[in-house]
């Protein structure tokens, strides 16, 4: 290797990482903060100050469509200042747990560890006595008075004033626990981390929905920890042992639905059959399948078969536990009721189910039954379909919001303004009779929405990877109230930041449109070709390419393309058959085939189709690479596609599904056993380990508890036993959170750079710890 890589071309590369660059970004989000009592909101917004970020607290009135700052900064920062004895900045008043009443007359709020109330007549600044802090692992009731938590096995809740503690159920045991989550998922070996409890609060703070999970019956899975931190010295490793249930197996996780009465101090259990929990808990805060009517005396939750063909809408009433049976759906092939909101994430909001329970017992419910994602109205008594309320080519995403008076429902949707990219989502409303349907968020982008609680009016965060985002105002029919906030991204230009192109290209079919974004190499010789990555992710369940503005991203969904284009490559995501938000019968191409690793072919086909429309792209340096179900399939792409791709780096992929989570195989490969025969052995990556012709990499954490390490070391297996060269990359006491891994990430660099650049990286090069905001290690796990 002649050519050796700059350590300067290095650091700007981290200074791409999504983790890093978000903080040259001003204004990329307005997140409202609901005054009590009305529409009024606050909001934070950036202030510039030469190259750093100040902090603004705006207070917006829509009756009156006027804005203003929240309160005067200047002499609030001199009042505290005198009260604390130094001197402060009014664009640097970091206010936590900001509380505005409804008069605005005075605000309080947490600084330097202590309460403070501002009158804001005079401006005087008093302490007040210390108020007391929900712990982070407790879930706060809408009236804010108490946190539930899990504790030995059992569910408990704390009132947050007074510190009195409430036991709601008991006998909770190991593996036979009240609140708790599926151990076959990521993080449960790091006790430190102590999540939410599996439940959820009624709307009027008097009971508490959970489950009574049960993994008894489930078989055992290990990891060993070869590098220990047992503080007596001893360095034998420890062996880790979790449920985990693979396809076939004769137990899966099963759970009680449960509902609590806080005063009582008591639990009944809903008198319907156990559920199967298909995938982590219906309370997940990612895509909750469970909720209460707004009167809080009846709940519902999703009941989901093992093999995903068939589905129930379970109603119940609150105080008693009757149950029945309010929607039922069956397929051929598998339903994606549940999943819809790994493709909504939204780190603003947390979501409501993709149906509801209104109050005259009729059900919303979410189906692709006609071929698209539509919602239909039911009986919930009878379970009887009483209309379907939109139909056509496109697809509902999600329930905004339901205004039962006015008889509107607010839906984000995708795929039906002509002429724009199919996977955008807008809001819509529809009168629940089905007339009246309109399209509320016009621009041609991606727009994240959050609805007042009087339903009112709304924000509107507008953007797409090409366009910075615009925050505005609307009232609930659409209309413009107030342009609100526009992104300034001069810095992150400065950083070296391009706007990703976006770009549709022809599925192997040669029919089809698919889409994705491409972001080329930051420095370009005329006449010069530049090697390519494809960041890939082999799931059925996920959108990988990003369609809004990436600054608020946690993990980096472009794959870090922005970083791979200062080292000199071009790097494009895409879109394949087999995904969610087109079509059932599109989405249904990977049913029973996870070996189509969601549109492999098609990304093998897309290749030379770019390179004729992007002269700098030199379709014979290809490399490709992917976490998790990435992993898979980039290590499946250069295994059945080595004429394509030369390079592959497989970060924790679960490359046989035989021996990964039932929840995921038996989903979208089906149910194992004698009605598909050999559908799951054509899938397992090893089978074609004599296939490798160019430079692998295989990396995996020794304590992922997602995806386990055998996966990698039987591939590795059978790439030795077929006398094939490769890199192995094993970390210690890393999790299935690898992605975001410095050293791994410094790795995946040195790879792509040493085998398609043909150039020699920096030696021992260090991602510094601040080039990596902590948020992404903190990032909620994406499921596979």
């Amino acid at each position: 290797m002649s050519k050796r890589i700059s350590r300067d071309l290095y650091d700007r590369a981290a200074r791409l990482m999504s983790a890093e660059w978000h903080r040259y970004v001003f204004n990329g989000r307005v997140v409202p903060n609901w005054l009590a009592g009305g529409n009024r909101f606050w909001y934070r917004r950036d202030v510039r100050l030469g190259r750093e970020k100040g902090t603004e607290y705006v207070l917006v009135d829509p009756a009156a469509n006027a804005s203003k700052p929240a309160f005067d900064h200047e002499r609030l920062a001199a009042s505290l200042g005198r009260e604390l004895g130094r001197r402060l900045d009014r664009h640097h008043l970091e206010l936590d747990r900001l509380e505005l009443p409804e008069s605005c007359r005075l605000i309080r709020f947490d600084m330097d560890g202590e309460r403070w109330e501002c009158d804001l007549s005079g401006y005087r600044c008093t302490r007040l006595p210390a108020r007391p802090r929900p712990e982070p692992y407790e879930l706060l009731s809408p009236d804010g008075q108490w946190g539930a938590y899990a504790e030995k096995h059992n569910l408990f809740i704390r009132h947050i004033e007074s510190g009195e503690v409430r036991q709601l159920t008991f006998g909770g045991e190991p593996d036979y626990e009240y609140a708790g989550s599926v151990e076959a998922m990521n993080l449960n070996l790091r006790p430190e981390a102590k999540s939410f409890p599996a439940a959820l609060w009624s709307p009027d703070s008097t009971k508490l929905l959970t489950m009574r999970l049960d993994q008894r019956s489930l078989r055992e899975l290990h990891l060993l920890q070869h590098v220990p931190s047992a503080p007596s010295g001893d360095l034998r490793p420890v062996r880790h042992s979790m449920r985990y249930a693979c396809p076939g197996d004769p137990h899966v996780p099963l759970a009680d639905i449960v509902i609590c009465d806080i005063e009582r101090e008591a639990s009944i259990a809903v008198e319907a059959p156990r559920i199967i929990l298909c995938s982590d808990s219906p309370f997940s805060p990612l895509a909750p399948q469970a909720g209460w009517s707004k009167d809080s005396k009846q709940v519902f939750y999703l009941s989901m078969a093992r093999d995903y063909r068939s589905a129930k809408l379970i109603a119940a009433d609150a105080e008693t536990g009757a149950a029945r049976i309010a929607v039922e759906e069956q397929s051929d092939t598998f339903l994606f009721i549940d999943l819809y909101h790994f493709g909504n994430l939204d780190l603003y909001l947390r979501p409501d189910p993709n149906f509801r329970l209104l109050h005259d017992d009729t059900a919303l419910w979410l189906s692709e039954r006609d071929g698209y994602a539509h919602l239909y109205l039911f009986d919930s008594r009878t379970g009887q379909l009483i209309r379907q309320i939109t139909s056509g080519e496109w697809n509902v995403r999600r329930l905004a919001a339901v205004d039962e008076r006015q008889q509107w429902i607010y839906f984000m949707a995708s795929g039906r303004e002509p002429g724009r990219d199919p996977y955008c989502q807008h809001l819509y409303r529809i009168r629940l009779e089905g007339s009246g349907l309109t399209l509320l968020t016009p621009e041609d982008a991606d727009h994240k929405i959050a609805f007042a609680p009087d339903l009112s009016c709304f924000t509107d965060t507008y953007s797409r990877v090409d366009l910075p985002p615009v925050s505005v105002l609307r009232h609930n029919d659409g209309t413009l109230a107030r342009d609100l906030e526009r992104a300034d991204i001069e810095l992150l230009l400065e950083q070296g930041y391009q706007l990703p192109e976006r770009f549709t290209v022809k599925a192997a079919d040669g029919e089809t449109d698919l889409y994705g974004i491409l972001v080329p190499p930051a420095s370009r010789e005329p006449g010069r070709k530049y090697p390519l990555i494809d960041y890939f992710y082999g799931g059925p369940q996920l959108l990988n390419t990003p369609k809004s503005f990436l600054f608020e991203a946690p993990l980096d969904f472009s794959g870090g393309a922005q970083s791979f284009a200062q080292l000199g490559f071009a790097a494009i995501v895409m879109d394949g058959t087999g995904t969610p938000y087109r079509s059932k019968a599109f989405h249904d191409t990977s049913d029973g085939r996870l070996e189509h690793a969601a549109g492999l072919a098609d990304h093998a086909a897309a290749i030379p189709q770019l390179a004729e429309r992007y002269p700098f792209i030199d379709p014979e340096r290809v490399g490709i690479w992917g976490v998790s179900g990435g992993g898979y399939g980039s290590a499946r792409a250069i295994l059945t596609y080595p004429d394509v791709y030369s390079v592959a780096v497989s970060g924790a992929g679960n490359h046989d599904q035989r021996a990964y989570i039932a929840a995921w195989g038996e989903r979208f490969q089906g149910l194992p056993g004698k009605e598909h025969p050999g559908r799951y052995a054509r899938q397992d990556n090893a089978r074609l380990a004599a296939n490798l012709k160019g430079k692998l990499l295989l990396a995996h954490g020794d304590m992922d508890d997602n995806v386990h390490i055998a996966h990698t070391m039987q591939l590795v297996d059978a790439l030795i036993r077929a006398n094939k060269d490769f890199d192995l990359l094993i970390m210690p006491n890393v999790n299935h959170s690898i992605q975001s891994n410095r050293y791994f990430i410094r790795r995946k660099w040195d790879y792509f750079v040493k085998h398609l650049l043909g150039a020699e990286p920096p030696a021992q090069y260090e991602i510094a710890p601040e080039a990596q905001h902590a948020a992404a290690e903190a990032a909620p796990p994406i499921p596979d």
